[in-house]
Protein backbone atom coordinates (compact mmCIF):
# COMPACT_ATOMS: atom_id res chain seq x y z
CA UNK A 1 0.00 0.00 0.00
CA UNK A 2 1.08 3.30 -0.34
CA UNK A 3 0.16 6.81 -1.11
CA UNK A 4 -0.53 8.00 -4.71
CA UNK A 5 0.32 11.76 -5.40
CA UNK A 6 -0.31 13.42 -8.60
CA UNK A 7 1.47 16.12 -10.08
CA UNK A 8 0.49 19.03 -12.99
CA UNK A 9 3.87 20.01 -13.65
CA UNK A 10 7.42 19.93 -12.33
CA UNK A 11 8.13 23.48 -10.44
CA UNK A 12 4.75 22.24 -7.74
CA UNK A 13 5.95 18.95 -6.24
CA UNK A 14 4.91 17.48 -2.73
CA UNK A 15 7.55 19.56 -1.13
CA UNK A 16 6.82 19.43 2.74
CA UNK A 17 4.16 16.69 1.83
CA UNK A 18 7.08 14.76 0.75
CA UNK A 19 9.53 15.55 3.61
CA UNK A 20 6.69 14.27 6.05
CA UNK A 21 6.33 11.00 3.95
CA UNK A 22 10.28 10.17 3.68
CA UNK A 23 10.23 10.89 7.55
CA UNK A 24 7.78 8.78 8.63
CA UNK A 25 8.76 5.83 6.05
CA UNK A 26 5.16 6.20 4.38
CA UNK A 27 5.63 4.66 0.99
CA UNK A 28 4.83 7.07 -1.99
CA UNK A 29 4.64 7.68 -5.67
CA UNK A 30 4.86 10.79 -7.90
CA UNK A 31 2.81 10.50 -11.05
CA UNK A 32 4.12 13.52 -13.07
CA UNK A 33 0.75 13.19 -14.94
CA UNK A 34 1.47 16.59 -17.13
CA UNK A 35 4.34 14.27 -18.80
CA UNK A 36 2.47 11.41 -20.02
CA UNK A 37 3.17 9.14 -16.67
CA UNK A 38 -0.01 6.97 -16.53
CA UNK A 39 -2.40 7.16 -13.87
CA UNK A 40 -2.71 3.56 -11.92
CA UNK A 41 -5.22 1.20 -13.35
CA UNK A 42 -5.90 -0.30 -10.17
CA UNK A 43 -6.92 1.35 -7.03
CA UNK A 44 -6.43 -1.48 -4.46
CA UNK A 45 -2.64 -0.98 -3.68
CA UNK A 46 -3.50 2.81 -3.16
CA UNK A 47 -3.99 4.03 0.68
CA UNK A 48 -4.67 7.64 -0.20
CA UNK A 49 -4.16 10.10 -3.08
CA UNK A 50 -2.91 13.56 -2.93
CA UNK A 51 -3.53 15.84 -5.66
CA UNK A 52 -1.25 18.89 -6.38
CA UNK A 53 -1.10 22.15 -8.03
CA UNK A 54 -1.02 23.44 -11.23
CA UNK A 55 -0.98 26.47 -14.13
CA UNK A 56 -4.13 24.73 -15.62
CA UNK A 57 -7.58 24.91 -14.75
CA UNK A 58 -10.27 22.13 -14.48
CA UNK A 59 -12.45 23.39 -17.57
CA UNK A 60 -9.52 23.30 -20.04
CA UNK A 61 -9.40 19.68 -20.94
CA UNK A 62 -9.01 20.32 -24.95
CA UNK A 63 -5.65 21.92 -24.02
CA UNK A 64 -4.65 19.25 -21.37
CA UNK A 65 -6.61 16.00 -22.28
CA UNK A 66 -5.31 14.28 -19.18
CA UNK A 67 -7.43 16.51 -17.12
CA UNK A 68 -10.08 14.15 -18.51
CA UNK A 69 -8.40 11.06 -17.22
CA UNK A 70 -7.62 12.35 -14.00
CA UNK A 71 -11.93 13.13 -13.57
CA UNK A 72 -12.53 9.83 -14.37
CA UNK A 73 -10.00 8.63 -12.19
CA UNK A 74 -11.45 11.23 -9.23
CA UNK A 75 -14.69 9.85 -9.40
CA UNK A 76 -14.02 5.97 -9.47
CA UNK A 77 -11.73 7.44 -5.97
CA UNK A 78 -14.31 9.63 -4.33
CA UNK A 79 -16.94 6.42 -5.37
CA UNK A 80 -14.69 3.77 -3.71
CA UNK A 81 -14.28 6.61 -0.45
CA UNK A 82 -10.68 6.35 -0.57
CA UNK A 83 -8.96 8.77 1.16
CA UNK A 84 -7.69 12.05 -1.11
CA UNK A 85 -6.31 15.33 -0.29
CA UNK A 86 -5.91 18.00 -2.96
CA UNK A 87 -4.20 21.00 -2.65
CA UNK A 88 -5.63 24.35 -4.96
CA UNK A 89 -6.14 22.64 -8.63
CA UNK A 90 -6.27 19.37 -6.50
CA UNK A 91 -9.30 20.53 -4.73
CA UNK A 92 -11.13 22.22 -7.47
CA UNK A 93 -10.68 18.96 -9.71
CA UNK A 94 -12.16 16.83 -6.40
CA UNK A 95 -15.11 19.78 -6.77
CA UNK A 96 -15.58 19.01 -10.22
CA UNK A 97 -15.49 14.88 -9.79
CA UNK A 98 -18.36 15.77 -7.24
CA UNK A 99 -20.59 18.22 -9.74
CA UNK A 100 -19.77 21.34 -8.24
CA UNK A 101 -18.90 24.36 -10.38
CA UNK A 102 -15.32 25.76 -10.50
CA UNK A 103 -15.04 29.28 -12.27
CA UNK A 104 -13.17 32.55 -11.44
CA UNK A 105 -12.69 33.85 -8.09
CA UNK A 106 -13.73 37.25 -7.28
CA UNK A 107 -10.01 38.29 -7.78
CA UNK A 108 -6.71 36.45 -7.62
CA UNK A 109 -5.31 35.16 -4.20
CA UNK A 110 -1.28 35.29 -4.64
CA UNK A 111 0.78 35.48 -1.69
CA UNK A 112 0.20 35.41 1.85
CA UNK A 113 -3.23 35.34 3.22
CA UNK A 114 -5.72 34.53 6.83
CA UNK A 115 -8.59 31.88 6.01
CA UNK A 116 -10.93 31.48 9.09
CA UNK A 117 -12.06 28.05 10.36
CA UNK A 118 -16.11 27.91 10.58
CA UNK A 119 -17.41 26.06 13.56
CA UNK A 120 -17.16 22.60 10.87
CA UNK A 121 -13.81 23.27 10.86
CA UNK A 122 -12.77 24.31 13.96
CA UNK A 123 -14.43 20.77 15.15
CA UNK A 124 -12.60 18.97 12.13
CA UNK A 125 -9.63 16.35 12.71
CA UNK A 126 -7.81 17.71 9.79
CA UNK A 127 -7.61 21.13 11.47
CA UNK A 128 -7.32 19.86 15.00
CA UNK A 129 -4.44 21.85 16.91
CA UNK A 130 -4.98 24.66 14.43
CA UNK A 131 -6.18 28.20 15.91
CA UNK A 132 -9.38 29.79 14.33
CA UNK A 133 -7.48 32.14 12.04
CA UNK A 134 -4.53 30.80 9.86
CA UNK A 135 -1.83 31.66 7.81
CA UNK A 136 -1.31 30.30 4.97
CA UNK A 137 0.39 30.65 0.80
CA UNK A 138 -1.93 31.22 -1.83
CA UNK A 139 -1.59 31.10 -5.19
CA UNK A 140 -5.28 30.87 -7.21
CA UNK A 141 -7.43 32.42 -10.07
CA UNK A 142 -10.43 30.18 -9.63
CA UNK A 143 -12.48 29.12 -6.97
CA UNK A 144 -15.24 26.30 -6.43
CA UNK A 145 -18.46 26.05 -5.24
CA UNK A 146 -18.64 23.18 -2.10
CA UNK A 147 -19.65 19.89 -3.25
CA UNK A 148 -23.55 18.80 -2.86
CA UNK A 149 -23.00 16.86 0.78
CA UNK A 150 -19.84 18.56 1.48
CA UNK A 151 -18.69 20.42 5.10
CA UNK A 152 -17.65 23.96 4.10
CA UNK A 153 -14.65 24.42 6.82
CA UNK A 154 -12.63 27.65 6.27
CA UNK A 155 -13.48 30.73 4.48
CA UNK A 156 -11.19 33.89 3.49
CA UNK A 157 -12.17 37.68 2.96
CA UNK A 158 -11.58 37.06 -1.52
CA UNK A 159 -12.96 33.34 -1.74
CA UNK A 160 -15.69 32.65 0.71
CA UNK A 161 -14.88 28.83 -0.48
CA UNK A 162 -11.35 27.42 1.59
CA UNK A 163 -11.47 23.87 2.44
CA UNK A 164 -14.14 21.03 2.45
CA UNK A 165 -14.37 17.70 3.77
CA UNK A 166 -16.81 15.30 1.89
CA UNK A 167 -17.36 12.20 3.90
CA UNK A 168 -15.25 10.93 6.67
CA UNK A 169 -11.89 11.53 4.58
CA UNK A 170 -12.09 13.21 1.53
CA UNK A 171 -10.73 17.02 1.65
CA UNK A 172 -10.05 20.21 -0.57
CA UNK A 173 -7.82 23.10 0.28
CA UNK A 174 -8.10 26.15 -1.85
CA UNK A 175 -4.54 27.05 -0.56
CA UNK A 176 -1.05 25.46 -0.40
CA UNK A 177 0.32 23.20 2.53
CA UNK A 178 2.82 21.48 0.55
CA UNK A 179 4.87 24.64 -0.59
CA UNK A 180 8.75 25.42 0.92
CA UNK A 181 10.32 29.00 0.36
CA UNK A 182 12.37 27.43 -2.41
CA UNK A 183 9.35 26.24 -4.20
CA UNK A 184 7.47 30.02 -3.93
CA UNK A 185 10.96 31.56 -5.34
CA UNK A 186 10.33 29.02 -8.08
CA UNK A 187 6.97 29.90 -8.87
CA UNK A 188 7.48 33.58 -8.63
CA UNK A 189 10.15 33.07 -11.53
CA UNK A 190 8.11 30.85 -13.64
CA UNK A 191 4.80 32.43 -13.47
CA UNK A 192 6.39 36.42 -13.96
CA UNK A 193 3.80 37.22 -16.22
CA UNK A 194 1.33 36.52 -14.38
CA UNK A 195 2.61 38.92 -11.81
CA UNK A 196 3.32 41.62 -14.24
CA UNK A 197 -0.45 41.53 -15.15
CA UNK A 198 -1.42 42.56 -11.89
CA UNK A 199 -0.25 45.95 -12.49
CA UNK A 200 1.94 45.72 -8.77
CA UNK A 201 -0.78 44.26 -6.60
CA UNK A 202 1.32 41.80 -5.59
CA UNK A 203 5.02 42.67 -4.75
CA UNK A 204 7.08 39.44 -5.16
CA UNK A 205 9.62 40.87 -3.19
CA UNK A 206 7.59 41.30 -0.18
CA UNK A 207 6.10 37.58 -0.80
CA UNK A 208 9.64 36.50 -0.92
CA UNK A 209 10.46 38.34 2.32
CA UNK A 210 7.43 36.66 4.22
CA UNK A 211 8.13 33.40 2.98
CA UNK A 212 12.27 33.46 4.69
CA UNK A 213 10.06 34.60 7.63
CA UNK A 214 7.61 32.22 8.01
CA UNK A 215 9.46 29.29 6.67
CA UNK A 216 10.33 27.48 9.21
CA UNK A 217 6.39 28.09 11.58
CA UNK A 218 4.41 27.10 7.74
CA UNK A 219 7.05 23.72 7.52
CA UNK A 220 5.83 23.13 11.31
CA UNK A 221 2.10 23.88 10.47
CA UNK A 222 2.31 22.08 7.26
CA UNK A 223 3.61 18.81 9.44
CA UNK A 224 0.73 19.39 11.25
CA UNK A 225 -1.58 18.87 8.51
CA UNK A 226 0.28 15.99 7.47
CA UNK A 227 -0.17 13.97 11.14
CA UNK A 228 -3.64 15.02 11.34
CA UNK A 229 -4.59 13.32 8.09
CA UNK A 230 -2.00 10.52 7.95
CA UNK A 231 -3.82 10.10 11.45
CA UNK A 232 -7.24 10.29 10.81
CA UNK A 233 -7.02 7.62 7.45
CA UNK A 234 -4.28 5.44 9.69
CA UNK A 235 -1.71 5.12 7.66
CA UNK A 236 1.64 6.73 10.03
Amino acid sequence: MKVIIIKHIDIEGPGTIAEFLDDKNIPYEVIDIFNGEPLPDSLSNASAILILGGPMNVYEEDKYPFLKDENEFLKEAIEKDLPILGFCLGAQLIAKAKGATVKKAPEKEIGWFKISLNSNGLNDPLFQGFPGEIDVFQWHGDTFEIPEGAHKLAKSEICPNQAFRIGNNIYGLQFHVEVTEKMIQQWLDAYQDEIDSLKGLVNPNQVMFDAKVKSESYRTQARLFCSNFFKLIQVS
